[in-house]
Order: C-alpha cells, then sequence, then structure tokens
C-alpha cells in the first residue's frame, strides 16, 4: 500500500492566528468564543483546557471578554455586544474581514447583495445581517428563485469551491441577460489551493482520507471534490476513526485535511493508514467483499 499526501493541506493561517490569539487572552484569565473559534472539536477541546470557553448565546457569558470566531461577525452584531458591555476581541481571518469589505463596497454602489454560501453558517450570517434583504444562493434552484434585480452584487463565502461559485455567478448572468451582474471574488487562496490539491490528489488514489471536523464546511468541500474522481472517500476527525477495512493491500491512499485540522492530527491519520497497511485486505479478498 502507498500513501500520498496532498501538496497543501490543513490548517490555514487565519484559523492558526485565531487559535494563538485566544490562548494568548485566557493567559490573563478566563475569556468566552461567542460559538465555536473554528470548526474542529480537537482543537476546541484544547482551547477548552487552556481557560477558553465556548458560549453560543451572550446571555450565557459570564466572562468580561468576549472573541469573535475566526469566522467573523457582523458590524450589528459586534456593536451589540459592545453596547451590552463586553470587551470585545475580534479572532476574525483577515479574508473573511476582505469578504466583508467587499461586499460593503458592491451594496454602497448600488447592487443588490447576494452571497454564494450556506445561509446557515456563522460566516454568512455575519455577511449578511448588515444587509437586510440579501439573498443567499448555494445551489442553481436557489438562483432559480431570485426575484429580478437591476444589479446584482455577488461574493462568496470564503471557503466554498471556486468553481462552483463561478457556475451560479453566470447562471445569474444567463437569467438576468438584462441585469449588471457584479461578481468579486473573495473565496481565499488557502481553500483554492487546498481545493486544487484535493483534486490532483483524488485523481491518483484509490481511496482518500479527509481530516477534519464534522461541522467544518471546507472539510466538507474537500470531500467532494475528491469523490468526483474517487468512489473511496473517508471523513475523520482523528486517526481513531480510521476503520482498516477501507483499505486494501494494494491500494494508493490519499490523506488531505481541512483548513481547520492541526497538524498532530494529520500525523497521527497518517501513522494509522501506515499500521494498518501491513494487514490490509489483499485486493482479491476487498474485490470480493465489494461484489458481496
Amino acid at each position: 500500500m502507498r500513501i500520498l499526501k496532498a501538496e497543501s493541506m490543513g490548517m490555514c493561517f487565519g484559523v492558526r492566528d485565531a487559535i494563538n490569539l485566544a490562548a494568548r487572552r485566557a493567559g490573563d484569565g478566563p475569556v468566552t468564543v461567542l460559538g465555536e473559534l473554528v470548526h474542529n472539536e480537537t482543537v476546541l477541546d484544547r482551547l477548552k483546557e487552556q481557560g477558553v470557553l465556548t458560549r453560543h448565546d451572550p446571555g450565557d457569558v459570564t466572562t468580561p471578554e468576549v472573541i469573535i470566531t475566526a469566522h467573523g461577525a457582523s458590524g450589528r452584531r459586534i456593536q451589540s455586544l459592545r453596547d451590552r458591555g463586553f470587551q470585545v476581541t475580534e479572532a476574525t481571518c483577515p479574508l473573511v474581514h476582505r469578504a466583508h469589505q467587499a461586499l460593503d463596497r458592491l451594496v454602497a454602489a448600488g447592487f443588490h447583495p447576494v452571497v454564494v454560501g450556506q445561509a446557515n453558517h456563522v460566516e454568512v450570517r455575519g455577511l449578511t445581517e448588515d444587509h437586510p434583504g440579501c439573498d443567499v444562493v448555494l445551489s442553481e434552484e436557489d438562483v432559480d428563485a431570485l426575484p429580478r434585480r437591476d444589479r446584482f452584487g455577488v461574493v462568496a463565502q470564503t471557503t466554498q469551491p471556486i468553481a462552483w461559485v463561478r457556475l451560479l455567478v453566470e447562471r445569474i448572468r444567463r437569467r438576468f441577460p438584462d441585469s449588471e451582474v457584479r461578481f468579486t471574488d473573495t473565496v481565499c487562496q488557502p481553500t483554492k489551493d487546498r481545493q486544487k490539491a484535493a483534486e490532483d490528489l483524488a485523481q491518483r488514489c484509490d481511496v482518500v482520507v479527509v481530516v477534519g471536523g464534522p461541522h467544518s464546511n471546507n472539510t466538507r468541500r474537500l470531500a467532494d471534490t475528491c469523490r468526483k474522481t474517487c468512489s473511496r472517500v473517508h471523513v475523520v476527525l482523528d486517526a481513531s476513526e480510521i476503520d482498516p477495512a477501507w483499505f486494501l493491500e494494494t491500494d494508493t491512499v490519499g490523506i488531505t485535511a481541512g483548513t481547520s485540522t492541526p497538524d498532530s492530527a494529520i500525523q497521527a491519520v497518517e501513522n494509522a493508514v501506515r499500521e494498518h497497511s501491513a494487514n490490509a485486505m489483499p485486493a482479491a479478498v476487498g474485490m470480493h467483499r465489494k461484489a458481496a
């Protein structure tokens, strides 16, 4: 069995900086992150041990300082926290800030705001809350349900695959040929790099293991990308979820990871796959099992 790793994978600078900032603030006393700082349970457990609390409702916060997650928040939400007397520290990724600024500029220029992303995702809520009436689309059906506007200003959740975003933007243009559609590309470069690397990896592998949190959008998207060219794709949080039955002795196994995944988790998964390689099923047995 051969193991390949994606050329670009794992924790991005925005997530790493957010984790380091929260840990430093906790060094001066307990602090509360409003929501999940990053979408990875292993990281969150480690931060909890350092005194970083997680609460989803401001009414449950008992510390004087509140940290905004790496996914950002609306200006309206941040101001409401300050009005309640909290000291607010932003751990927002700079590339998420850039997406906010891009949408603000489009609205200021007279465009109706549209965000390509998951409507219930914390990053998307942060983008839309300052712009009432903002439309959120993630599918072709969502685009088909858009009402007509003279001018559409489109940005994207930073972790969406850029190819899919461009496809939806073009669909908006085709559906409203008389409207002006202006798109600002806000998909972050780490996401683009990891998507491209995952695509290249999956084409060379019999099975791919994607390491990341179950609530991580970019982890799910990496898995979706791999499934386009590899039929055996498994998503795991850590090495304990690796199943030896996934592997055949003749397999080429690929490993990639989401942008919230720590290096230690990636290495542990690689070690587990190597350990299982010695006991991998012969190819003939594997084929018989799949046929059954």
